[in-house]
């Protein structure tokens, strides 16, 4: 391993403050990796970690060669990528986190041709609908829907997608078609969803003309905390729910579920792909972000 390779080891135990997780993520043994930052405290003459049983912490020379250090593998990383942007050799491991659904409905079908075009391409998919720390869990890119929180990560906007109110053909034939918010509030009821991140519980919320947003207390008997449960709720007739279209277009094609209040739908939520440092990108990396963002736009906002 040169020395080049030794600060590129560096910059991963660094930022994921663990020598596990180093490994895991540049495909190395542990061994090689604190053999790597042994011989570099060694050239560089000063303690760049502080190790203990569960966590790495820099040191303030560490903290200062990191500094110096990241920057420079970016630019090695994009001369690479500069000579070999027209060469379709794409190959490695490349580790994406997705909301549970998007995995579902459109990246897992759309997989095969993407892997038939790069048959050297590894590809690790998450898929929860919980928030996951790029730089803590080794993740490459994570596919976002909604508001994001600040933070250090590259974030490329997508555009959005339209969020719609649905009821299941029982529960129509039970309670009838709500004709405006108002109706919601008695007679009808909804299946209630918890942020797995947050642990909320989401209220129903409406747009008007005037783009104010509304909230209405609709009675709620069950409550969901992933789109899985909250879809199959729906679909026995438990309540209305207000989901993306695209996670329910088979369903709405099939008659199973109506949209109702079509003109008081939520407001639309972004989405957007997430990435550590803008210009440390590997080739694999770049085709997938490509590949998405042309994967997701038959189902954005016009």
């Amino acid at each position: 391993m040169d020395k080049f390779e030794r600060y590129r080891v560096f910059v991963q135990v660094a930022e994921m403050g663990s020598f596990i997780k180093a490994a895991h993520a540049l495909e190395v043994p542990r061994a090689s990796v604190s053999a790597a930052i042994r011989q570099l405290e060694d050239e560089v003459g000063t303690r760049l970690l502080h190790r203990t049983t569960r966590q790495v912490h820099l040191t303030a020379d560490g903290t200062r060669l990191l500094e110096r250090v990241r920057p420079l593998l970016a630019d090695v990383e994009e001369i690479d990528l500069l000579f070999h942007a027209g060469q379709r050799q794409v190959s490695g491991q490349l580790r994406i986190d997705v909301p549970s659904r998007i995995a579902r409905r459109l990246v897992a079908p759309a997989l095969p041709s993407l892997l038939c075009r790069y048959p050297q391409l590894r590809l690790i998919l998450g898929s929860n609908d919980r928030a996951v720390d790029l730089v803590r869990d080794g993740v490459d890119c994570a596919v976002r829907v909604g508001t994001l929180k600040d933070s250090s990560l590259v974030v490329r906007s997508l555009g959005t997608i339209a969020l719609i109110n649905c009821a299941s053909r029982s529960y129509i034939q039970e309670r009838g078609i709500p004709e405006r918010p108002d109706d919601l509030v008695s007679g009808h009821r909804m299946v209630g969803y918890t942020s797995p991140t947050t642990g909320r519980e989401s209220p129903w919320e409406y747009v008007s003309d005037d783009r104010m947003e509304h909230v209405v207390d609709v009675p709620c008997q069950v409550v969901a905390n992933n789109a899985e449960g909250y879809i199959a709720c729906c679909r026995a007739g438990l309540g209305l729910i207000q989901i993306p279209r695209f996670d329910v277009e088979h369903l709405l094609d099939a008659g199973e579920l109506v949209e109702v209040l079509p003109a008081h739908r939520p407001a639309s939520m972004s989405v957007s792909l997430l990435y550590t440092h803008r210009r440390q990108r590997s080739r694999r990396l770049a085709v997938f972000l490509d590949w998405f963002e042309e994967l997701i736009q038959a189902h954005l906002e016009r």
